[in-house]
């Protein structure tokens, strides 16, 4: 079973703990040492090891009422996250209230104007889905649009 590491942060905290514990029982013990033994209980060499591997805190989640601005299907797009859900450790669930409906059709014969999409993004805000090109069906531009 493979298990995910945690964030630098999670890792200083993990430390301070020992130490913290250790303190209760008497002993001490410095906190390079502790950072040290937390490294070597996630079997890494030392803790600039495990620095580097562990990498920075995963960025802020999107939350209900933040304002986002992308492109979907090609079309620019300014809007408002409705709904947000987890899913899994990489993948977001987003129901985006758009400030203007987007046609999504090609066809110049009709229209198929959308006010809200669902969709699911990784972390970077891109979808997995791609349109026949290769693009991502949903792009947002990063993770707090400006007004």
């Amino acid at each position: 079973m493979d298990i995910a590491l945690p964030s630098r942060d999670a890792l200083k905290a993990q430390a301070r703990r020992l130490r913290a514990r250790l303190a209760e029982t008497g002993q001490t013990l410095s906190h390079s040492a502790a950072l040290e033994a937390i490294a070597h209980q996630w079997g890494a060499r030392d803790w600039n090891t495990l620095c580097a591997l562990a990498g920075d805190a995963p960025k802020p989640a999107w939350q209900v009422g933040q304002r986002v601005s992308g492109r979907y299907l090609g079309h620019p797009f300014r809007g408002q996250v409705h709904g947000a859900e987890r899913r899994g450790a990489r993948h977001w669930r987003l129901t985006l209230r758009l400030d203007t409906p987007v046609d999504v059709a090609r066809s110049t014969q009709f229209s198929c104007l959308r006010r809200q999409i669902s969709c699911t993004l990784d972390a970077q805000g891109r979808s997995p889905q791609k349109t026949s090109d290769g693009v991502p069906q949903m792009v947002l531009h990063g993770h707090w649009a400006r007004d």
